[in-house]
């Protein structure tokens, strides 16, 4: 089943050269799976998932044939609807989501903002729905934590408390960039395990980004590979391994891997022509 349908979508921001194309004609399709869009900082990436909510803000310039969910094209849908698509049918983690959360606010009162703005319930269902929330993502002890501030948190406890806020109110859709980037290796397990068994649960799709292709290569179920905000490649995240662009191969060998050590990491070679290359489709 297609969630979301995105055909030729550009974002551009004027600049004294001129405009400057930060995504450029990418096309891709989502449905009940975890999609990994990776490439490196500036290819586009996180561009492309703000994009899709609207969140790019004049004088930035988003252009596309469609950004249809379940055949309704968000283009075409009015700020005042926009809101309610927000948060309601697409969610989105930010970048080091700790930070997304107001400083003078309990934790508690901010999830159970985002869960009455989309439900017509009482306070007291919406603190049960909140404290549920918090030990879905695996918080011990939500009680206290409903009751503490964001700078009491540690890296991890805020990532899990800004993916629950944001799955609180049941989107169909979650787009998460970058969201363990900031945390160690064993914290970044126990997020990815957690938000692989919510959308599971929840029958949702998600759109994975990230800079780190081994992490998208063992998460996701298909990736798309982006530079200079293009989709040069597309591919199962099973067989990222085998991929045949040479961007994909050089992004590849320039990371290192336990199962095939090398005295020295490959250094990445960039041709020009692979930014004019038409995008490949991301369609299923």
């Amino acid at each position: 089943m297609m969630l979301l349908d995105v055909k030729d979508l550009w974002v551009k921001f004027p600049t004294r050269q001129g405009l400057f194309e930060a995504v450029r004609g990418v096309s891709f399709s989502l449905g009940k799976e975890r999609l990994g869009i990776v490439g490196e900082s500036g290819s586009g990436k996180s561009m492309t998932g703000r994009a899709i909510l609207r969140l790019i803000r004049p004088p930035g310039i988003v252009e596309a044939d469609h950004i249809t969910l379940e055949g309704r094209n968000l283009l075409d849908v009015t700020e005042k609807d926009m809101r309610e698509v927000r948060g309601e049918k697409i969610s989105m983690v930010m970048q080091d989501p700790k930070f997304s959360l107001n400083p003078v606010m309990r934790i508690g009162d901010q999830i159970m903002e985002a869960y009455l703005v989309h439900n017509s319930v009482s306070k007291s269902e919406a603190r049960a729905k909140s404290v549920e929330m918090l030990e879905a993502v695996s918080i011990r002890d939500p009680e206290r934590v409903m009751r503490a501030y964001p700078h009491e948190m540690s890296g991890g406890m805020g990532q899990r408390i800004m993916i629950a806020m944001m799955l609180i109110p049941n989107p169909q859709i979650l787009i998460a960039d970058e969201p363990t980037s900031a945390l160690d290796v064993t914290v970044q397990r126990q997020v990815l395990d957690i938000m692989d068994k919510l959308v599971k649960e929840r029958g949702m799709g998600l759109i994975f980004i990230s800079h780190d292709l081994n992490l998208v290569a063992e998460f996701c179920d298909r990736v798309l590979i982006m530079y200079a905000g293009r989709i040069v490649e597309t591919c199962d995240a099973n067989k990222l391994h085998d991929a045949k662009h040479p961007y994909t191969q050089g992004l590849l060998n320039s990371l290192p891997r336990f199962d095939q050590p090398r005295r020295h990491l490959d250094v990445l070679k960039r041709d020009p022509s692979w930014a004019e290359v038409p995008s490949v489709k991301g369609h299923t």
